[in-house]
């Protein structure tokens, strides 16, 4: 499965069903936004609407059943949704199923079901690789489950997915950072990374109140995610997701933390903004007024939120200018997410036939 695959979801989600702790964060109803559990005929229908889309694409759509720990739910439930995934899969409509699970819910008994009924991918909630901070927030399992989960998925031959969060009770930047390279130490072939959202009805909501827990917010977290984003990135890993969906759920259940509904393009400007200020830096530390050409698909990520990017760098002595460029077939863009300076230049040169400097990455 190529890396640069994307995949369209047809998702199913199964809101607390399996699990068998309460952690602290959690709240699940919230955020998947179901209310009770889907059917095999559930799964049938939401492939058929899908089907009817026009923009379906049958070798790249993934049945993913999400929200619940799906291999710890009652045996019977669980091939009862595995079987009416499986005929879409036997019969080509979609590329496989994907599921997500918790690491100490994961066996070769357990694996080989999943395999016989056509399931590709698996994603484990590590979470977090240290102990104490799996501990403190209950998640019932340690980080060796994780390694051992992972190492047992990779010999049946499925598509590894990890998800890490950031800002939990008891952990840090560092401990975020330890956890992204334990994570990639196991080579996931994905990553979703989640900043803390805390939640009403949840323990960390208490925690929060009392002044045991002091949330991490968003514009914290996106400076960190940013920095996981790429880390990622240059381990030849894909994030799939960064922040949570935003819904009317989340929206209004949450009472503190890390939650904006573009997190993912607070955290991409970010790094845009270090690209951009580095190459700069580097090239014209007097400062002055530039020209940056970058891919047109990614303007708004380059000029960040509310112009953010433009306005930082002015401050510090370079304005610039954006221009957006179509990528030529050969140059396609190197990261998935496009970050490509093309090229700068001084403001009073762009015309020229030799510009002052050109930039791939």
């Amino acid at each position: 499965m190529s890396g640069r695959q994307k995949h369209a979801n047809i998702a199913l989600f199964i809101p607390h069903n399996g699990c068998p702790h309460q952690c602290a964060f959690c709240n699940q109803r919230t955020i998947s936004g179901a209310v009770s559990q889907p059917t095999g005929e559930d799964v049938r229908a939401a492939v058929r609407t899908a089907m009817a889309s026009p923009r379906y694409e049958s070798g790249s759509s993934e049945i993913a059943f999400f929200g619940g720990s799906f291999t710890a739910i009652e045996r019977s439930y669980m091939r009862e949704l595995l079987e009416a995934a499986a005929v879409f899969v036997k019969d080509g409509s979609v590329a496989g199923i994907r599921i997500s699970t918790r690491p100490d819910a994961i066996d070769g008994e357990i694996l080989e079901i999943l395999r016989r009924y056509g399931v590709t991918s698996i994603e484990l909630g590590a979470q977090s690789m240290r102990d104490e901070v799996l501990q403190k927030n209950r998640r019932g399992h340690t980080a060796q489950d994780v390694v051992n989960a992972s190492r047992l998925i990779r010999q049946y031959g499925f598509s590894l997915g990890l998800q890490m969060m950031t800002g939990l009770y008891g952990d840090d930047d560092e401990g975020a950072r330890y956890t992204a390279r334990q994570l990639t130490a196991l080579h996931p072939d994905t990553v979703r990374i989640y900043p803390t959202v805390v939640l009403e009805g949840t323990e960390l909501a208490d925690k929060m109140r009392s002044g045991a827990y002091r949330p991490q917010g968003y514009e914290a977290a996106a400076e960190l995610c940013a920095e996981l984003l790429e880390f990622f990135e240059n381990q030849g890993i894909r994030v799939i997701k960064l922040g949570l969906h935003a819904s009317d759920g989340v929206e209004g259940s949450m009472v503190g933390g890390a939650y904006h509904p573009a997190f993912r393009e607070l955290c991409e400007g970010i790094l845009y903004y270090r690209l951009m200020r580095r190459m700069l830096s580097e090239n014209y530390p007097e400062g002055g007024s530039f020209v940056v050409t970058v891919d047109r698909r990614a303007l708004s990520k380059a000029s960040g939120q509310k112009k953010r990017n433009v306005l930082r760098l002015r401050e510090e002595g370079w304005k610039i200018q954006l221009k957006g460029v179509d990528l030529e077939h050969g140059e396609q863009r190197s990261k998935e997410d496009g970050r490509r300076i093309c090229q700068i230049e001084p403001l009073s040169q762009q015309d020229s036939a030799a510009p002052a400097g050109d930039y791939r990455h």
